[in-house]
């Protein structure tokens, strides 16, 4: 038998020294035991897949994630003297007070064994008692820790939640992502739980690095005065050699979870688009159609799961033997060479008692700094699903800016050259003209609405008019008529400046003096006189003098005031989408244009679902406060409110006329 035999037998006949034996194992073995488990994040309610392909998602640890991550950090941490960096300090300090703890427990735990060993009452009394006198502190440390990380995530997330809703809620951003610009179609998930996950993962790996990074150093040093220096340089040299190895191993991990988040909210897509449109399913009776189309969604998550899961498996096995029986099998070859070193002076005459007293004290100590090392060694799987949600919301960021820039890029077709994709530069009659979105001129000015050649333009580059010529000043009421798909909405859109000018010459009033009246209004969440005054708030309200009052004028003014009796005040709070009907809503609306009195209103069939007298008062009212009408409407009942009309022909032409009184129609 072997000498390093010889004495693991010894050690391992007496009972405390085979717990010590297995506390060592189970020290090494800590490190594959950590989250070993990819993290499950729970898929958006609205989210779609864009057109770009996972293999074309950089999400790996290189250069390119340092420069993401660079740029994340000075969102969340903006400064020097921010509370972000006081709590990255306070979970610093401590961390360094925990390791402080560990470093005494190993040394009061050891005195107690010894004791017992030894058979010494009043030196056990003595270190029992120090242990229950330290009991509250190092739960204090214990809990401060926990504390100031979850403060320091909910920081994070502060900073950059807000940092992106400031971009994405400003200048129609949000309308833009969602209608011109198909980058991204997930832009709820990757502001929320993308976000999130960001900075939970982010914060954890601080932890995760800063203090197993101290703890090696600290246990070194502790450990170099036992048993030795060559000792930790062998276990740091592990550490560089598999934490290379292991990262290079798991290096496809950030594309595989970003892929997941894609499909998990791909699969909560189709089924909250179900529950959204489950009447109009019903009435067709496609119930067959939507369970091929959800299932279909759910094997494609299922497909990737199970990929993601025979990858794990294989990582999981070499893991195993690099970070758990490796690192066990290096630590029995450290801690026992002062031991089995027969010449060794301090042990030659030693006694079994101090031969395993000593045993303890180093192999706790390697424990933890096996347990430090593997800490340090796995932060690089860590760190591959940082660069996953790195990538997704770096991709949201650039996405944002450029929409904020009035620039954005749409797929529509892929060539044959690369996979390169054509942009929505469609061509004229000229080829040497081509429509450019944003080369249009925009020209602020009140009381007209002046469209100067230009042409009626998708943000796909369909051409629905060539060139659309009409004045109309305030006072002017026009009609709007057509055929469906001809560009009446389309006209409105770029009056409001949601889509680009493509060319020509727009002069209009600020986006802020004109209003939209659509044929099912919106609702938004708040009060009965939130409805009303929408997108104003009651601060606001009041700085422009207005009370409920005149609130409940507009009311009476279009058979509502019965509202303020049967929802129990203004301050009343319900689902009004589903409270009100589709001609109490319709009735709002009209209400809402009477407070925002603006210079111009885009009447969207607005007054479809309410009476002829309400509707008939509503364009008498409007005329009466100065407010000039765009009505798209066929009814005949509203021509004697307009005097001029915008009459499309839906093959590409568009005629702007005076409304002859005499005559029955106009042309169509």
């Amino acid at each position: 038998m072997s000498v390093f035999s010889k004495f693991v037998a010894s050690v391992s006949a007496n009972p405390q020294g085979a717990a010590c034996g297995a506390l060592l194992a189970a020290g090494a073995a800590f490190v594959i035991k950590q989250r070993m488990g990819a993290t499950r994040r729970k898929p958006s309610k609205s989210a779609i897949v864009v057109a770009k392909t996972d293999e074309g998602r950089k999400a790996a640890v290189d250069s390119l994630f340092f420069k993401r991550l660079w740029t994340i950090i000075k969102i969340i941490i903006p400064g020097l003297f921010t509370k972000e960096s006081g709590y990255l300090i306070f979970v610093a300090a401590s961390l360094v007070a925990r390791t402080y703890c560990d470093l005494w427990m190993i040394q009061t735990g050891t005195a107690i064994e010894s004791a017992i060993i030894g058979r010494s009452i009043p030196e056990f009394k003595s270190g029992l008692f120090k242990f229950i006198y330290a009991m509250p502190l190092l739960a204090l440390m214990n809990n401060l820790l926990k504390f100031g990380l979850d403060k320091l995530k909910l920081c994070f997330r502060i900073r950059l939640t807000s940092h992106l809703y400031q971009i994405y809620l400003k200048g129609f951003v949000y309308y833009k992502m969602a209608n011109l610009d198909n980058r991204i179609a997930n832009a709820d998930q990757l502001l929320t739980q993308d976000v999130e996950k960001f900075c939970n993962t982010f914060a954890d790996l601080y932890s995760n690095l800063t203090k197993p990074i101290l703890d090696i150093f600290l246990f070194a040093k502790q450990l170099a005065m036992s048993i030795g220096y060559q000792g930790p340089g062998m276990m740091f040299g592990y550490l560089i050699l598999s934490g290379w190895f292991l990262t290079r191993l798991r290096h496809p991990t950030g594309r595989l979870t970003a892929a997941e988040q894609q499909l998990e909210g791909n699969f909560r897509f189709v089924n909250s688009r179900l529950i959204t449109n489950s009447e109009e399913v019903a009435f067709y009776q496609g119930d067959s159609r939507e369970k091929v189309t959800i299932m279909n969604s759910f094997h494609r998550l299922v497909t990737h799961l199970n990929k993601f899961i025979k990858f794990r498996l294989s990582v999981g096995i070499v893991d195993s033997i690099v970070a758990k029986y490796l690192a066990t099998t290096l630590g029995y070859m450290i801690v026992s060479r002062p031991f089995l070193n027969l010449t060794n002076p301090k042990y030659e005459n030693a006694r079994h008692s101090q031969l395993l007293e000593d045993y303890y004290n180093s192999g706790r100590t390697l424990v933890r700094m096996s347990q430090a090392t593997g800490r340090v060694v796995l932060a690089g799987r860590e760190m591959t699903k940082l660069a996953g949600y790195a990538a997704r919301v770096s991709e949201l960021m650039v996405v944002l800016q450029d929409l904020n820039r009035g620039m954005y890029q749409r797929t529509m077709v892929t060539n044959h050259n690369h996979g390169q994709t054509e942009s929505t530069q469609n061509e004229t009659d000229d080829p040497g003209q081509p429509l450019v979105p944003g080369s249009g001129t925009l020209i602020l000015q009140d009381h007209v609405i002046k469209f100067d050649h230009v042409p009626l333009v998708t943000p796909n580059g369909d051409v629905l008019v060539k060139n659309l010529d009409f004045e109309v000043r305030s006072g002017m009421n026009c009609l709007v008529c057509g055929p469906n798909g001809c560009g009446k909405s389309s006209l409105f859109r770029i009056l409001g400046e949601l889509w680009p000018l493509f060319g020509g010459r727009l002069v209009k009033p600020d986006k802020s003096k004109l209003f939209y009246v659509p044929q099912r209004p919106y609702m938004t969440v708040g009060t009965l006189r939130d409805q009303l005054i929408y997108p104003d708030t009651k601060q606001q309200m009041s700085e422009k003098g207005l009370l409920d009052a005149k609130l409940a004028e507009y009311l009476q003014q279009v058979h509502l005031g019965y509202l303020l009796e049967r929802e129990n005040g203004w301050d009343a709070e319900q689902d009004w989408m589903d409270v009100l009907s589709g001609g109490e809503k319709q009735r709002i609306a009209m209400a809402r244009l009477f407070y925002h009195k603006p210079q111009f209103a885009i009447l969207d069939e607005c007054t479809s679902a309410v009476s002829v007298d309400v509707e008939g008062f509503m364009y008498t009212r409007c005329r009466e406060v100065g407010i000039t009408l765009f009505t798209v409407s066929h009814r005949k009942s509203l021509w004697k409110y307009h005097e001029y009309v915008l009459q499309f022909d839906g093959r590409g032409s568009c005629e702007f006329k005076r409304i002859d009184p005499e005559t029955d129609e106009f042309g169509s």
